[in-house]
C-alpha cells in the first residue's frame, strides 16, 4: 500500500478548554462500606459515577458504590466472603464480564457495570444498556508534534490505516470501550488487529498497555484517541490530571469541546444493568426513566465534561440472551 507523507495532511489548529476549577470525588468507597449497588468497568466514566455516588442518596443513604478501573490488584464490593478479593476490572469489557459473572453465580457481587461503548451481542444473562450521558471522542497529539490538529475523519483512518509515514498511532489496551468505539470509527476490526493488517497499530507503551485518558507517556511522533469529558474535567481539575503534554485535535473542523451534534464522532455512555432488575428499586430508582435519581443530577454529569441526553434512564438497548456453557 502506497504511504503519504505527512506534509500531504492538512495544517493544525490549536484547541483551548476553559477551566472552572473543583475539588475531587473519592475514588473506591471507603474501606468495609458496601453499598447496595457496586459497579466496575470503564475508565472513561470512573470518575463520574464517584461523583454521582457522592451525590445520589435514597432515604439519605450513599447507594452507588462505583470501583475505579486502576488501584489495588483486588476490590471486595460486598462483606460477603465471595465478594472479596475480586480482581479489579479495567475497562468497559471487563467491567460487563464481572457483571455476568456475578449474576450467573448469583452471589451478589457486581451490581452494574460502567460502559462507555455498547456491546449488544448475546450473554448468558440479558443486560440493558442504561444511557446516562454523552460523551465526544478525538485524538490528541503532544504540544511539540508536528502532526497536524485539524484532520477530516478520512485523514485519521488513514492515519491509523498505516497509510501515513510518520505518525505511530495507538490505542488503549485490550477490553477499553473507547478501543472498541474508536477502532469502529476508524473501520478496523480486532479480527484484522489479530491478522497483522495494521502493523504500526500499537496498544503497548513501553512494553506497557496503554491506558486510556492518561497522555503522560507520549511522545510527539504519536497520536491517540482521547475522550474529551475526561480532557475537560482534567483540565479543570475536577479529577486528578493526566493529560502530560497532549492537546486535543479537531475532526472535520468541529470543535470536540462543545458536546452537540455538530462534532463528528459522539457516543453515549451507559450503566449496564441485568434487564432482570429494570423495575426494582434500587436499580429502577436510580438508574431507570428520565426521572431516575442519576438523571436528575445533570449539573455533576456536566460537571466532569459530559453533556446531557435527552434519553438519560432509557431501557431500549438490551442484549440478547443465550445458555451458559
Amino acid at each position: 500500500m502506497k504511504k503519504r507523507s505527512l506534509l500531504t495532511i492538512v495544517a493544525a489548529s490549536l484547541l483551548a478548554v476553559a477551566g472552572l476549577g473543583s475539588s475531587q470525588a473519592l475514588a473506591d468507597p471507603p474501606q468495609n462500606e458496601y453499598r447496595a449497588l457496586s459497579g466496575v468497568g470503564s475508565d472513561t466514566t470512573q470518575d463520574v459515577l464517584n461523583g454521582l455516588a457522592e451525590a445520589v442518596t435514597v432515604n439519605g443513604q450513599k447507594v452507588i458504590g462505583s470501583y475505579d478501573a486502576i488501584g489495588s490488584s483486588t476490590i471486595q464490593t460486598k462483606s460477603n466472603a465471595a465478594c472479596a478479593g475480586i480482581t479489579r476490572p479495567n475497562g468497559s469489557g471487563a467491567g460487563r464480564t464481572a457483571l455476568i459473572n456475578s449474576l450467573v453465580a448469583n452471589n451478589g457481587c457486581v451490581d452494574f457495570a460502567r460502559s462507555s461503548s455498547e456491546t449488544l451481542t448475546a450473554a448468558p444473562v440479558q443486560l440493558t444498556y442504561v444511557p446516562f450521558a454523552t460523551d465526544a471522542v478525538t485524538f490528541a497529539v503532544t504540544g511539540n508534534s508536528g502532526i497536524p490538529r485539524n484532520l477530516t475523519l478520512d485523514e485519521l483512518r488513514s492515519v491509523y490505516k498505516c497509510e501515513v509515514e510518520g505518525i505511530n498511532p495507538y490505542i488503549p489496551q485490550a477490553g477499553s470501550g473507547t478501543r472498541s468505539f474508536w477502532l469502529g470509527q476508524m473501520q478496523i476490526t480486532e479480527a484484522q488487529i489479530a491478522q497483522g493488517l495494521y502493523p504500526c497499530l500499537r496498544d503497548r507503551k513501553n512494553g506497557q498497555p496503554i491506558q486510556e485518558h492518561n497522555g503522560t507517556y507520549f511522545g510527539p511522533d504519536d497520536i491517540v484517541p482521547f475522550s474529551v469529558a475526561q480532557y475537560i474535567s482534567q483540565s479543570t481539575a475536577v479529577i486528578p490530571d493526566i493529560r502530560g503534554s497532549l492537546l486535543l485535535g479537531t475532526i472535520n473542523g468541529a470543535s470536540p469541546v462543545t458536546l452537540n451534534g455538530n462534532f463528528t464522532v459522539t457516543r453515549p455512555v451507559f450503566n449496564v444493568i441485568p434487564t432482570s432488575r429494570e423495575n426494582t428499586a434500587p436499580w429502577s430508582t436510580v438508574f431507570v426513566g428520565s426521572n431516575s435519581l442519576v438523571c436528575q443530577q445533570a449539573a455533576t454529569i456536566v460537571r466532569y465534561g459530559f453533556a446531557t441526553r435527552a434519553d438519560c434512564g432509557s431501557t431500549t438497548r438490551r442484549t440478547a440472551t443465550s445458555s451458559p456453557r
